[in-house]
């Protein structure tokens, strides 16, 4: 793993020479890579009382995500599964966690932490785990999908961060996955990813429960980069007879290479 840090005075957490996450410890708002502000966005719109949200985390890295719940909804207990120690010690050593958190880092893998979780403990679940660019299989199955909606709270949200080649046929697949546990499964994405021009990431939010697609559709269009809210029923027709993953699953196709880095 690495830290490549920036005239801007943030870092960018590279692990198998692919960027993680961007952290600026001064300012845990600034969201630099587009599906992490996609995330936020989420969480912005759905959940705007800056009360305390009880969050589980699988995958960890920079804990940009992290540093941002604590930042806007204060007191928040969070749960971070991260199983790379060495890139954990790294970051907590270059990039410490802010002042009065209460993030908890356990190093073990979504599919080990997750069993050791109550039942409905969790107002939101994110899942943002790659192993050399790719989702890993086991987290794409639907034991994994069981679980995630074991732990999510009755009103709870999960997020899942994939991504996927153009015509997101893995994302079909993992989407109608999620629907064997958690039956309303919308997309955030930009445009020119959702209309096959390119590999990108895209934000599956499922749910028990249908969420304000009006309020999400809304703030995709007030987005800095060109982005679609698409409502579970949109997608779930979109993809009607695909087949879910089996109890396994299969990791996402892995990213073409896009040479040096570069943030927008």
């Amino acid at each position: 793993m690495e830290l490549v840090r920036d005239e801007r005075g943030g870092v960018t957490v590279l692990r198998d020479g692919h960027p993680q996450s961007y952290v600026d410890t001064d300012d845990p708002l600034l969201l630099v890579f587009e599906y992490v502000q996609h995330l936020a966005l989420v969480l912005e719109s759905l959940r705007p009382d800056p009360a305390p949200l009880a969050v589980t985390h699988v995958g960890g890295a920079g804990m940009t995500l992290a540093r941002w719940v604590h930042r806007t909804h204060p007191g928040s207990p969070q749960i971070v599964l991260e199983p790379d120690t060495a890139l954990t010690e790294l970051v907590r050593r270059e990039l410490p966690l802010p002042r009065g958190h209460r993030i908890r880092v356990r190093p073990q893998t979504g599919q080990e932490g997750l069993p050791g979780l109550r039942d409905g403990s969790a107002d939101v679940v994110v899942v943002d785990a790659y192993d050399e660019g790719r989702v890993p299989g086991a987290l794409a199955g639907q034991a994994f999908a069981r679980e995630l909606a074991r732990v999510l709270a009755p009103d709870g949200l999960l997020l899942v961060n994939a991504a996927d080649l153009p015509g997101l046929r893995w994302v079909a697949r993992l989407g109608a996955t999620l629907r064997t546990a958690l039956p309303h499964v919308g997309q955030l994405v930009l445009r020119e990813v959702a209309s096959g021009k390119r590999y990108g990431n895209v934000v599956l939010v499922a749910s028990r429960r249908p969420v304000d697609d009006v309020t999400l559709t809304r703030a995709a269009a007030r987005a800095p980069f060109p982005t679609r809210w698409r409502p579970s029923t949109e997608v779930a027709a979109a993809e009607r007879g695909v087949r879910p993953f089996d109890e396994v699953g299969e990791p996402s196709p892995p990213p073409p290479d896009s040479g040096p880095l570069r943030l927008r």
